[in-house]
């Protein structure tokens, strides 16, 4: 499955942030976990990220096909999804009409274990 990682400015108190977080484990839980597997969504975390210039809500999600996923949330009315875009957007900024995937991110680097006999197998292939 897809690894889909996004970073989005923070514009409002991390607190706010945290409310959002704890209104979608808490009271709004059943809906959240309906919204994500409506998405093919298998994992998502959110990480907040302080730098100079302000904090950074960094989002990793694990998802079946972004871009199918993307034009549905784009286009989604049902009352969770859009108080969920409502509050993205409000915390950063990030509108999910038009940038559903959040702002665009580029992989630089990867790097991932392989099972020892792969390792041994690959090496020897590469010699």
């Amino acid at each position: 499955m897809p690894l889909l990682p996004r970073a989005f400015p923070l514009r409002r108190p991390v607190e706010e942030l945290r409310a959002f977080a704890a209104a979608l484990c808490g009271e709004r839980s059943a809906d959240a976990n309906q919204f994500y597997r409506h998405y093919g969504v298998s994992h998502e975390s959110w990480h907040v990220q302080k730098t100079p210039t302000g904090p950074w809500v960094i989002a990793v999600t694990v998802v079946d096909n972004p871009e199918e996923a993307a034009s549905r949330y784009a286009s989604a009315s049902e009352e969770f999804h859009a108080w969920f875009k409502a509050q993205v957007l409000s915390l950063t900024g990030v509108d999910p009409h038009t940038t559903p995937l959040g702002p665009p991110t580029t992989r630089v680097f990867v790097w991932s274990a392989m099972p020892a006999n792969d390792r041994v197998t690959k090496n020897a292939m590469a010699s």
